[in-house]
C-alpha cells in the first residue's frame, strides 16, 4: 500500500443483482487505481428480519438468500479474508449472468472452483457463524443507516449506499463515475441522489 492507495470497504450479498453489479465497477475501477478493496458479508434477510409488509415473494428470496451469505461468513472465519472475494466471484457469476436459482448446484459449483472440500457446504445451513456475519452486517449497516441496502461501500472511511447501476461502465466512464461518487460522498452534509430505475441490471 502507498500513500496513493485508496482504502475501499465493500458490503455485499450474494444475492443482490444491484450489489453484483457495483461490484464488477469496482474491479474495473482497481485495475486502473491503486484501490486497497476489503470484501464484507452483509445479508438482506437480515436487514428485512424486521419487516412484515414485505411482498411473500421476496420473503421466499431470504432463506436461500441466507445459504450464501452464511456460506461466505463460514469461509471468511476458517479461511480468511483472502477466500471471501473469490468465494463471492464464484458464487455471482452462477446467480447473476448464470441465472441459477438452484443454491445446491451454486454452492457446490463455487466450493469447486475456489477449491473449498464438498463438505463445506454444510455451513450454509448452519448458524454456527451467524454472530460473525451478523456483526459484520452491521458494520456495514451502521455507517449509512438502516433505510438502505446493499451494498454498502466505505471509501477512505467515508461510507454510503450504492451506487445503483446498469450496466456496469468501463474503462474512462468507469472512473468518471467513481470520482464524482467518491466527491459527494466525501462532503459530510450529502444524503441522497436518486431517480427511478429504468432498466433491470444489464450483466
Amino acid at each position: 500500500m502507498t500513500d496513493k492507495t485508496t482504502v475501499v470497504d465493500f458490503w455485499f450479498d450474494p444475492s443482490c443483482p444491484w450489489a453484483w453489479m457495483t461490484s464488477r465497477w469496482v474491479d474495473e475501477v482497481a485495475q486502473q487505481r491503486d484501490l486497497d478493496v476489503t470484501w464484507h458479508i452483509m445479508s438482506l434477510a437480515v436487514l428485512n428480519e424486521d419487516n412484515h409488509d414485505l411482498p411473500e415473494s421476496y420473503k421466499a428470496f431470504f432463506p436461500r438468500a441466507l445459504r450464501y451469505t452464511r456460506l461466505v461468513a463460514a469461509a471468511a472465519e476458517l479461511h480468511g479474508q483472502e477466500i471471501v472475494k473469490p468465494l463471492y466471484d464464484a458464487l455471482g457469476t452462477r446467480i447473476h449472468p448464470g441465472g441459477s436459482t438452484d443454491s445446491d448446484t451454486v454452492i457446490a459449483e463455487a466450493l469447486a472452483e475456489v477449491g473449498l472440500p464438498e463438505s463445506f457446504a454444510a455451513y450454509a445451513d448452519s448458524d454456527e457463524y451467524d454472530p460473525q456475519m451478523r456483526a459484520s452486517h452491521f458494520d456495514g449497516i451502521q455507517r449509512v443507516g438502516q433505510d438502505v441496502g446493499t451494498p454498502v461501500i466505505a471509501v477512505n472511511g467515508v461510507a454510503f449506499f450504492g451506487p445503483v447501476i446498469s450496466p456496469a461502465p468501463k474503462g474512462e466512464m468507469a472512473l468518471t463515475l467513481w470520482d464524482g461518487v467518491v466527491a459527494a460522498a466525501s462532503y459530510d452534509g450529502f444524503f441522497e441522489l436518486k431517480r427511478s430505475r429504468t432498466r433491470d441490471p444489464q450483466f
